[in-house]
């Protein structure tokens, strides 16, 4: 899924050198006719940073001044390359190389490794988690699953920063970096790791990096072909560069400076993998006749959300707020950000989902919400508040959208009938492309009206949609596309990974909302240890994850909501506060606003009008206790179950059983994962206390007022030994 952008899918090719440049800013413009010698970007969140760079290479290949084979433009994901090919090709500038470092890399590696090593390069493994478990047997240390995935994150830390096992011990004191167990340990297992990928012949995606550094090092030939390949180069997000792209880049360019990178230092938050923004910082240092231009004309969010941003950066501390950028609204303002505090999380994810079908009802598109969190172990109560609510959804780094089996097969049903058209009475009274595309996806299950509920059936069926939206949006553009066009588009697509809208609301962590925007966001669980998250203890750990939330907030264009529980389950001491980083900000808090030169003179402040958002009422509930040994419960699986994980269970398996099969037909009937229906755990709960009647089957956790409608009468039936009629029941 990509968030779905207001400008036209493909508009018209620029006819000239100079209508490339027209509709840019001024400063997008210098941006654009600045082609010679070093190139400084600072481009704040939504300043149109792509635009100004493509158009730049845009500008340059039509001019005659760049040749499209010799310019290489490098990102960090195989989306961003994927838009960035989209938008050169739109712009005429065909031919252009846009990769990630890995790809581009990976490429000149496996040409020049026959030359510089002799053979065929080593088999590239997918996951180095199995290597790292078989590494740290061999050094007789036992690690738990988050251990493992700790320690493997270290060995990737080290790899991008240039440090050989040997060294790792040393090298996380100089790095304030805490090791998630002794470093000593952690240094011999990497050790035996680089060992075993030896004696296996294999490399991992780091080494992808490391051995092309080292082959453009060692051999000065191979490095003069790359060079007189591509000699003009152009990094974006260069506040995320690692020390080991960095001199990757230095040996692609070797003595020149025919090089341009964007970036924003307030948007550094992947330091933990071994991203700097010293590159960034320091690029007038290295480069004193650099030009430098700075974008701070922001043209996703309104004014009131711009606000927040700026106040938030105007109380950053250290070197990357001393670079901050303020950022100025383009647009007409809009609503003022909506804060709300909530008693519990499950009754903030609750509020949340009510408040996103109201949306959804007022008119505001699915794919344009976004539920954005600060760690993925969130996204299970808002799936299951979404799902209870109605409300279609998507996760964010779930299975890629070309690479599900019904978007597959509608490729292969596509193809065929673009090559054989004629012969297919499906196309038989199709006048355009959109009736195409829709008269084959018939046949594939997509229908005018979408199915009821929200589940694998409703999924499917958005995966059809969006190929029908992209339909109409390629034969908008093109009047005269044919399906052999189409298909081309998707081919095109699918190996950009550059995926068509899904309806469906985006649930994703912070950190992959990066470089996405939505209509509305809804920013929850801002609450001091989650933002900053318990574990920052460092300023730099800190200011790492204000950024983080900086990041959150521009990823709203119109609507934006705040929202932080008081505590984590229903019960719980009310001890938690909003996060610190709101201070000042939100409306009826104290604190400084920020520094001079911030977002100035209390402008933040300024923008608020009334009091402070009420949170809705919610009566108080006592601790929950385990009916079995009276211990307060805290975990959420505990607290359905009323009772301990480790207490003995009274539960009935056969009534148990029973109502898991009765689960399973529901799920089938309504296409809904079968945890929409009821979780596992509500199923025991129900099973252990056999209700009779409504009243103590609505005591049950999990049992909602609209599931006690919908299901109630099955489950009670079934309780007491009777076969419900098996059709869904209530509406």
């Amino acid at each position: 899924m990509t968030a779905a952008t207001h400008s036209s899918l493909f508009p018209p090719v620029p006819d000239s050198a100079d209508a490339v440049l027209e509709g840019l800013d001024p400063e997008q413009r210098a941006v654009a006719t600045a082609l010679h010698g070093p190139v400084c970007v600072l481009a704040g969140a939504g300043t149109g940073k792509t635009r100004a760079i493509t158009h730049r290479i845009a500008y340059g290949v039509r001019a005659g001044i760049l040749q499209p084979s010799s310019v290489l433009a490098v990102t960090f994901t195989n989306r961003a390359a994927g838009e960035m090919r989209g938008r050169l090709r739109q712009l005429g500038a065909q031919g252009v190389q846009a990769r990630t470092f890995h790809s581009a890399a990976l490429r000149q590696l496996q040409f020049f490794w026959p030359k510089a090593i002799g053979g065929s390069l080593p088999r590239l493994v997918d996951r180095k988690i199995q290597l790292v478990a078989d590494a740290a047997a061999a050094c007789r240390i036992r690690l738990d699953r988050g251990e493992l995935r700790d320690v493997t994150a270290e060995i990737e830390w080290s790899k991008v920063t240039r440090t050989v096992p040997a060294d790792y011990p040393l090298a996380t004191v100089k790095a304030g970096r805490e090791a998630p167990r002794d470093p000593a340990e952690i240094a011999q297992i990497y050790s035996v790791y680089e060992d075993l990928k030896r004696d296996r012949a294999v490399i991992d995606f780091e080494d992808v990096l490391l051995l092309t550094v080292g082959i453009l090092q060692d051999r000065h030939d191979i490095a003069e072909q790359v060079r007189a390949q591509y000699q003009h180069f152009v990094v974006d997000e260069y506040q995320d560069v690692s020390p080991l792209q960095q001199r990757l880049l230095e040996l692609w360019l070797g003595e020149r400076d025919s090089l341009c990178v964007v970036g924003d230092a307030s948007q550094t938050i992947y330091s933990f993998t071994g991203a700097t923004p010293d590159h960034l910082l320091d690029f007038r240092t290295r480069h004193p006749g650099a030009t430098v231009v700075k974008l701070v004309r922001d043209y996703r969010s309104t004014p009131q959300v711009v606000h927040l941003a700026n106040g938030l950066l105007a109380q950053a501390r250290g070197r990357a707020a001393d670079h901050r950028l303020e950022l100025v609204s383009q647009r007409p303002a809009g609503p003022e950000p909506v804060y709300t505090e909530y008693t519990d999380e499950p009754a903030e994810a609750e509020g949340a989902a009510r408040r996103i079908r109201e949306l959804i009802g007022a008119g505001v598109p699915a794919a344009e919400i976004a539920v954005l969190f600060r760690t993925n172990a969130q996204s299970e109560t808002y799936e299951q508040a979404l799902a209870d609510a109605g409300v279609p959804y998507q996760l964010r780094g779930a299975e890629r959208f070309f690479d599900r089996p019904e978007v597959r097969k509608a490729g292969v049903a596509l193809r065929a009938a673009a090559r054989f058209g004629g012969n297919d009475a499906l196309l038989d009274d199709t006048v355009d492309l959109p009736s195409q595309v829709r008269a084959v996806l018939s046949g594939e299950g997509w229908t005018t009206s979408p199915p009821a509920g929200s589940g694998a059936v409703r999924e499917r069926w958005e995966s059809l949609a969006a190929l029908v939206n992209l339909a109409q949006d390629v034969a908008a553009a093109r009047p005269a596309a044919t399906l052999a066009d189409f298909v081309a588009e998707l081919d095109e697509r699918a190996g950009a990974q550059h995926a068509p809208t899904v309806q469906g609301v985006t649930l994703a962590s912070l950190h992959s909302a990066k470089g996405l925007e939505w209509d509305v966001v809804f920013l929850v669980g801002v609450a001091e240890g989650m933002m900053p998250i318990t574990y920052a203890k460092t300023d730099e750990q800190i200011e790492e994850e204000r950024r983080l939330l900086y990041v959150g907030v521009t990823r709203a264009r119109e609507r934006l909501h705040v929202s932080w529980s008081l505590s984590r389950t229903p019960g719980g001491r009310p001890g938690r506060r909003p996060s610190h980083f709101l201070d000042g900000l939100r409306p009826g808090s104290t604190g400084t606003v920020g520094r001079s030169g911030g977002a100035g003179g209390g402008g933040v402040e300024r923008g608020f009008t009334g009091g402070p958002v009420a949170a809705p009422r919610r009566t108080q509930r006592t601790p929950a206790r385990c009916r079995v040994c009276g211990r307060t419960l805290t975990d959420a699986g505990e607290m359905k179950l009323m009772r301990c994980d480790g207490c003995p269970s009274d539960m009935d398996e056969g009534l148990y059983e029973r109502l898991r099969e009765w689960r399973a037909d529901q799920a089938r009937l309504s296409g809904q994962p079968a945890f929409c229906v009821f979780t596992d755990r509500t199923l025991m709960a129900i099973a252990e206390s056999a209700p009779d009647d409504d009243r103590e089957l609505a005591r049950i956790p999990g049992v909602g007022a609209r599931k006690l409608n919908r299901y109630g009468a099955d489950v009670l039936a079934i309780c007491a030994g009777q076969d419900p009629d098996g059709e869904e029941v209530g509406g």
